[in-house]
């Protein structure tokens, strides 16, 4: 079978569709991949935040168009970049083993940082969970590949900027001083660590989607639906300060922590609640940060 596997052209999703490729090919040898590389405006407008171009999803859709198009036949994504339902004429056909969710602050320690420092990052998640920590920081925007990220640290005027833990992993980037931050400390990005492959609707019971259903990993498969179903009761294409993390226990208990925040960081709530259903656990965490904290 020979298979065509649509990717944003970045080195990290290279390296994440190279990955997916590794394991379909491990799983069937007779399987030869091939990757189809887009650069979406995302990519090419650095000059724009995420936010103003599109927000959530912006990395994804012309991703999906080719697999839609017939042009590709699965998509592979960072699960974070995802909205939380799925695109119509789509299916989540499987989330292979996840990597570390948290996020990394790079260039100092957090306690190290001094007063009013800048830590650069274009998230809103993490702008409000520092802010709430540390008032005094101030932020600046921040966009771009890892490398050009790195770059700019060392000549921008920031101090530290912030990255998923997983993306330095994977591209095998080792920072002087870095500082994983815990889920207790900065609760990650709905899917973050995560790999996501999709394949059409009319392909997911055939042989397209058997082949991808193999490289499934059940319990990452689970957290990751339990938090995208999070960010779907919150509207799907939530562009509020938001975060949950979710883990699977042996006995199959799932349990889920929800984050909402004000742009400022000055309303922070958090909410953990456990159950045997993804999308009942991620909904209702979801529903009882809104009930009692409405932010927006």
């Amino acid at each position: 079978m020979h298979l065509r596997l649509a990717t944003r052209a970045s080195p990290l999703a290279r390296w994440q569709t190279e990955r997916v490729a590794a394991l379909l090919e491990t799983h069937e040898p007779e399987v030869r991949c091939e990757l189809v590389t887009v650069e979406t405006v995302a990519d090419q407008r650095l000059d724009i935040p995420i936010w103003q171009i599109g927000g959530k999803g912006v990395f994804v859709t012309q991703v999906q168009a080719l697999v839609l198009a017939g042009a590709a036949d699965v998509a592979v994504h960072s699960a974070k970049d995802l909205p939380g339902r799925t695109a119509d004429g789509l299916a989540l056909a499987a989330v292979p083993e996840r990597a570390d969710p948290t996020d990394a602050l790079v260039g100092a320690r957090l306690a190290d940082l001094p007063p009013g420092a800048a830590v650069a990052t274009g998230s809103a998640r993490r702008r409000a969970q520092l802010a709430w920590r540390r008032p005094d920081l101030t932020f600046v925007e921040l966009r771009g590949n890892i490398a050009t990220r790195l770059r700019r640290l060392e000549d921008g005027p920031a101090a530290a900027l912030v990255m998923a833990s997983a993306a330095l992993d994977r591209l095998g980037i080792e920072p002087p001083v870095v500082e994983r931050l815990s889920p207790s400390v900065m609760l990650p990005q709905v899917g973050q660590g995560a790999i996501a492959v999709e394949c059409r609707s009319e392909d997911a019971a055939g042989p397209v989607g058997a082949l991808v259903a193999a490289i499934e990993h059940a319990p990452s498969r689970q957290a990751v639906d339990a938090e995208r179903a999070f960010l779907a009761e919150l509207g799907g294409d939530c562009d509020l300060p938001a975060g949950a993390h979710a883990t699977v226990a042996t006995d199959g208990t799932i349990t889920l922590e929800g984050l909402l925040a004000s742009l400022d960081g000055h309303v922070l709530a958090r909410l953990r609640r456990s159950g045997s259903d993804p999308a009942a656990v991620g909904g209702g965490v979801a529903r009882e940060l809104r009930r009692a904290h409405p932010v927006d």
